[in-house]
């Protein structure tokens, strides 16, 4: 895997992906940057989630589970002095489904915070990681 992170102006960044995509970040205003895009920080979050997502949709697929939606909210905690490492990380999981089971939702959740989601098992070295989830029932 490869990226290419090059500086604009300020704290201003564009990261080229190995696959060809580009993400911008930037910092506050007090450090220079012009709020124009998510900080670094934000973006490992959001990534972690979409990793762990990514596994509770695919595992519930792979079930025949009728998994119609897949929503994480996570909430982060950092440290107080430098480095800022997340210290603590929930994620809470919404699924929605038709007749979806508890257990279904609750191994794919499990499965991927034990097994697959790389993002959040690395992230896990230094920050306290906790999960709940909850089923939506679609028609």
């Amino acid at each position: 895997m490869e990226c290419k992170v090059r500086w604009l102006a300020g704290a201003s960044f564009i990261a080229e992906t190995g696959s060809g995509h580009l993400v911008a970040m930037d910092g506050p205003p007090d450090a220079g940057g012009r709020n124009l895009a998510p900080r670094p920080m934000e973006l490992l979050l959001a990534g972690t989630g979409g990793c762990s997502a990514f596994d509770v949709v695919n595992i519930l697929q792979r079930g025949r589970h009728a998994v119609s939606g897949c929503e994480v909210a996570l909430s982060a905690e950092r440290a107080a002095t430098d480095p800022k490492v997340f210290t603590k990380i929930h994620f809470h999981f919404i699924v929605a489904g038709r007749d979806l089971k508890a257990e279904a939702v609750d191994r794919a959740v499990k499965l991927s915070a034990e097994k697959y989601c790389s993002a959040s098992i690395m992230l896990g070295k230094s920050a306290l990681i906790s999960h709940d989830w909850e089923i939506v029932e679609t028609a």
